[in-house]
């Protein structure tokens, strides 16, 4: 069974984690204060992926209370610079589950600043995080990737994200680095944002394996016609004003979880993560890739808005449920895929392959659309779908990025609080914005690959 480390860093990224333990337990069959619901084997061999189980555990447990005795504990390294949001891994209903030793902050915070992030509390906790990587990693029997977890918008999570990002490339560089970052909507408290998210992109492009991008603004959007759809229509008028990010963490999570699904349980078509990252990247600096899944659910739970294989299909590539805001499937595709749970049938799958090919445009040497089917439903539902899409229409993400880090950068505004933190300069923020434009421009490339034909080779007598 793969194994995986998941890595919380900045406010943002452990609030995810704060949302994705305890989802993660109920997928397992585990709830706060209600016994397992089920018995089965896969689950209880499942639970290696997510958490350490010591050889001594006994051979079934049932609820939280025996993951306590028996040691169990979350494969996750909290990093803050501010103790408030990792406190609660420590003091909260789930405290055993976590190793205080992989709990890591400090104090003062980065202010908003990447610089600060990465070279200031990069170079002073380096050491720190390393042996706490290294501890969690000790621990694992078939480590298969990290999942790392934070925002683009602020200082810490995009700053000292990177640095461990580079840190985890150069210190274990054959095990696949996943991360999920959130790219602010433009209407934060945060002035500097456009230079964190042109820096931290550019380490992106420079040490990640696969990307797997969350834009606040769609999930906003998701929450707020899930709401609406729900019978909720004046809670759904305060969604942009009370930032409902526990609903929008628990959509990341939800995707997370999905995404996994086959590296964690049994299934007659099952696809493993790193099956995807070769699938879905075909040259280096292309793996940046477009999430969307179906039904979505607020907390995990409520009804399901599809159920029948040919609505789920739909549902899982429209534009609403596409956590990047984009419609990757409207430009030219890359790679594609479709990962079912529960009771998807290969039939509709193959039928809904066989309309994607047709009708959407691929590069010349696809059409490539994986497919995989986990036979674990998620918690609460009996089929889901998740579809992938690295595609063309990712450059907008890079532009839209480059742009706002022109409108601030023209003027140099606040860019002096970044040259005088020690070992960044000028060059950082040049190189940033060449790597956001030469990215897009890349993608954009891909919608005007011309199909090759060459000639047999003829034998010569």
């Amino acid at each position: 069974m793969s194994e995986f480390i998941t890595l919380q860093v900045g406010q943002c990224g452990n609030q995810i984690g704060a949302a994705f333990w305890p989802l993660a337990l109920r997928e397992h069959g585990f709830q706060r204060q209600a016994q397992r619901r089920g018995t089965a084997s896969e689950m209880q061999d499942a639970l290696h992926s997510f958490f350490h189980v010591p050889e001594h555990a006994p051979g079934r447990l049932h609820s939280l209370a025996d993951l306590t005795q028996a040691g169990v504990s979350a494969r996750a390294v909290c990093v803050d610079m501010e103790d408030s949001v990792v406190a609660r891994f420590s003091r909260g209903p789930l405290r055993h589950l976590f190793d205080s030793r992989c709990l890591i902050t400090s104090y003062p915070g980065s202010g908003n600043n990447w610089a600060e992030g990465f070279h200031q509390h990069g170079r002073r906790h380096g050491p720190r995080l390393a042996e706490a990587v290294r501890r969690a990693a000790e621990r694992c029997d078939r480590l298969h990737g990290f999942v790392l977890l934070y925002s683009l918008s602020g200082g810490t999570g995009s700053g000292l994200g990177s640095s461990l990002l580079a840190r985890l490339a150069d210190l274990y560089p054959h095990v696949d680095r996943l991360v999920t970052c959130v790219y602010p909507a433009g209407s934060e408290d945060v002035v500097t944002a456009p230079y964190n998210v042109a820096l931290a992109t550019r380490e992106l492009l420079r040490h990640a394996t696969c990307v797997f991008p969350v834009h606040n603004k769609a999930l906003v959007e998701m929450c707020e016609h899930l709401k609406t759809s729900s019978g909720c229509p004046e809670t759904s008028r305060f969604v942009a004003g009370c930032k409902p990010f526990q609903d929008m963490n628990s959509i990341i999570v939800n995707m997370l979880l999905h995404l996994t699904s086959g590296s964690r349980f049994p299934g007659s078509l099952n696809v493993d993560v790193s099956e995807l990252a070769t699938n879905m990247v075909p040259f280096p600096g292309l793996h940046f890739v477009a999430s969307s899944f179906s039904p979505v659910n607020l907390g995990g739970g409520g009804k399901a808005a599809a159920t029948s294989g040919p609505d789920l299909c739909v549902a899982a590539v429209s534009r609403r449920n596409q956590l990047t805001g984009t419609d990757p499937w409207g430009g030219v595709l890359l790679a594609a895929a479709l990962a079912g749970r529960g009771s998807v049938s290969l039939a509709d799958l193959r039928g809904y392959v066989d309309r994607l090919c047709k009708r959407r445009r691929f590069v010349p040497w696809g059409p490539v659309v994986k497919v995989g089917l986990c036979r674990v439903p998620a918690a609460g539902q009996t089929a889901s779908l998740l579809a992938l899409a690295n595609s063309s229409s990712t450059a907008a993400l890079f532009s839209d990025a480059a742009s706002q880090f022109a409108k601030l950068y023209r003027r140099k505004a606040h860019a002096h609080h970044y040259l005088k933190v020690e070992g960044f300069d000028e060059e950082d923020f040049k190189d940033s914005e060449h790597s956001l434009l030469e990215s897009a421009s890349r993608y954009r490339e891909m919608e005007n690959v011309q199909k090759v034909t060459k000639p047999r080779l003829r034998v010569l007598a």
